[in-house]
């Protein structure tokens, strides 16, 4: 029960920190965004004490040591496969015009009998 209550503290806060920006419309565009940040901020450290929150940290921590694994391409890789996915974009594109154009003969021409 004390997750959830903190957890509805956290969203009103975030609510407040938006509903600042609005109100404070005659204000510095600085003090609007502030207001915002607060808000955010004020909200995610409750938040961040709640029993969801801990497992999003968790699976956050994992997901940072899981992307730290991958093996990136380097550049060289990264160059050949996008000339590679380049051309078959350009060879695709010309597969489609032929069929189209075959396709846009043959009902007009052979078809309909609607020369152009």
């Amino acid at each position: 029960m004390a997750d959830k209550i903190k957890f509805a503290v956290a969203v009103l806060l975030v609510i407040a920190g938006l509903a600042g920006f609005y109100l404070l419309g005659n204000a510095a565009l600085v003090l609007r965004v502030l207001s915002v940040i607060a808000g955010v901020v004020a909200g995610a450290a409750i938040g961040w004490t709640t029993e969801p929150g801990q497992r999003f940290a968790g699976f956050a921590r994992d997901a940072i040591a899981e992307a730290r694994k991958v093996v990136w391409p380097n550049r060289k890789e990264t160059l050949q496969t996008t000339a590679a996915v380049f051309a078959f974009v350009v060879v695709m594109a010309i597969v489609l015009f032929v069929i189209d154009k075959s396709v846009e003969t043959l009902v007009y021409n052979v078809i309909l009998g609607w020369k152009s």
